[in-house]
């Protein structure tokens, strides 16, 4: 629901809870499927319940009565049993009751079904991506009597979430050296130096991290994770008071904007569209689930998985907002190094040119496969850039060079330029004064319009780094 509302879907929803139009939705180029997973998140359920919540634990009540106590906190509602067992608790668990909620659409909706299919999915998405694919081709290899087979031509990831051995570190590199392409250095001396003892002292992220890919416990990689989350990551949020999301917004952040949480909870809309349970934008239970496993610190084969994919003949886009702190785009980088596709090394970095005459990034392709790398974007490209993101989705589901949407790509097509993005945006858009709630994004200025001609408000955010990116752990996919 993020993405449908905060991105690319056909509208957002306003201050006001009115709907209006997205002139750049995805949906001016193809069908669009959203799904909230794994179960228990979003709109997605278990076993519905009577309940309220509070800090952002279920508590069932007896019936469907809200009591005083209840009353005043508001919000009680139908909401899915907390129960960790009723959920996935890693990236592969997921995968195989996403491919039975795809079979089933298919086998529902047929008429939605008969053309080639491309999955789209940001920020954990780089742990859902390659995993869920993979499984869905080997799901198709098996040739399963009365299975629809799922005609994968593309894949793009969005900031994804691949290595987090790559990442973490990453988080140095964007904040401390080589540091962002904003001309900000926001740490003091002694914060830089905590990172980097943190990442590399002994018995630290990078050595708890290698242990956790060495032995797959889900103590130690829960542990893992909770010490880089907190040591590394968190370092940015004790600090800095900005948004991981957006390095150049300080906290609250208002942008993206999140009213559509508010009207997907209205009893009109939720008896409109048949809703079982109220809507969250984050899972505890599943948060909990995926804690205890510590699958964000596993890497979960997702290199291999992207680099099966591309032998497969499957198109993989991984793009990238630079602001974004994070699942920066260095990071990014360097996954889109490991995953070494044919003829990518030697490929360059060239201008992405859309239909509005301005450079909005740069793309590195080789094949079936391409890097971009998208200027004055947080985490969520379409939001921030929406033409930019409309136009590369346009040239992936045409197989064309997303350079240009010119060109159609052969396993033989590379771009030529430099061999790394240096582009540099310099502050000019950095805020250092917290916005108003009703700040609007302005997508010529790439920042907020002038204080006078704002009218919306804030959203809600959330401090634990790992809930951030565990907000998106819904997907979106375009049949």
């Amino acid at each position: 629901m993020i993405g449908l509302f905060q991105e690319l879907g056909p509208c957002g929803v306003d201050i006001d809870g009115n709907v209006y139009n997205n002139p750049y939705s995805w949906s001016n180029a193809s069908n669009m499927l959203f799904i909230d997973q794994p179960t228990q998140v979003g709109f997605s359920y278990s076993i519905p319940i009577p309940g309220y919540v509070i800090n952002q634990t279920i508590v069932q009540l007896p019936n469907d009565t809200c009591p005083d106590y209840a009353l005043e906190l508001g919000t009680c509602g139908t909401y899915s049993s907390p129960n960790e067992t009723l959920t996935a608790d890693t990236t592969q668990a997921a995968a195989p009751n996403m491919w039975k909620t795809l079979q089933g659409f298919m086998g529902a909706f047929p008429q939605y079904s008969r053309h080639g299919f491309h999955f789209t999915t940001e920020s954990y998405g780089g742990h859902y991506a390659p995993v869920f694919n993979e499984y869905i081709e080997m799901q198709n290899a098996k040739n399963i009597p009365s299975a629809h087979k799922i005609n994968l031509e593309s894949v793009l990831i969005g900031n994804g979430w691949f290595d987090p051995l790559i990442q973490y570190q990453a988080h140095y590199n964007f904040t401390v050296y080589p540091g962002n392409t904003y001309d900000y250095d926001p740490f003091s001396a002694s914060v830089k130096a905590q990172m980097y003892n943190s990442l590399y002292g002994p018995g630290n992220c990078v050595d708890q991290t290698l242990d956790c890919y060495a032995r797959g416990i889900n103590s130690i990689c829960s542990a893992a994770d909770n010490f880089c989350a907190s040591q590394v990551e968190s370092l940015y949020d004790n600090h800095l008071g900005r948004d991981e999301y957006d390095m150049r917004e300080l906290t609250p952040d208002p942008f993206p904007y999140g009213f559509y949480v508010s009207y997907l909870n209205t009893p009109a809309v939720q008896s409109a569209i048949g809703a079982y349970q109220n809507f969250s934008e984050y899972s505890n239970t599943v948060g909990t689930a995926f804690g205890t496993t510590g699958d964000d610190d596993r890497e979960s084969n997702t290199i291999q998985d992207v680099r099966k994919l591309l032998k497969q003949g499957v198109q993989v886009v991984m793009y990238f907002g630079d602001a974004d702190y994070s699942c920066n785009w260095l990071g990014g980088q360097v996954a889109a190094r490991e995953i070494d596709a044919p003829g990518f090394y030697s490929a360059g970095f060239v201008n992405v040119t859309t239909s509005d005459g301005i450079v909005h990034g740069q793309v590195k392709q080789s094949g079936s496969y391409s890097f971009v790398r998208i200027y004055e974007s947080g985490h969520e490209v379409p939001f921030y850039q929406p033409l930019a993101a409309l136009e590369m989705f346009e040239r992936a589901l045409g197989n064309k060079d997303i350079a240009t949407g010119k060109v159609n790509v052969t396993h033989k097509y590379k771009t030529v330029g430099l061999p790394t993005s240096t582009y540099r945006e310099g502050n000019a858009t950095v805020q250092f004064e917290v916005l108003p709630s009703n700040a609007i994004y302005n997508t010529t200025l790439n920042g907020p319009n002038p204080a006078s001609t704002n009218n919306t408000a804030k959203r809600d955010t959330l401090k634990d780094p790992r809930k951030l990116r565990s907000v998106q752990k819904g997907i979106k996919i375009s049949p």
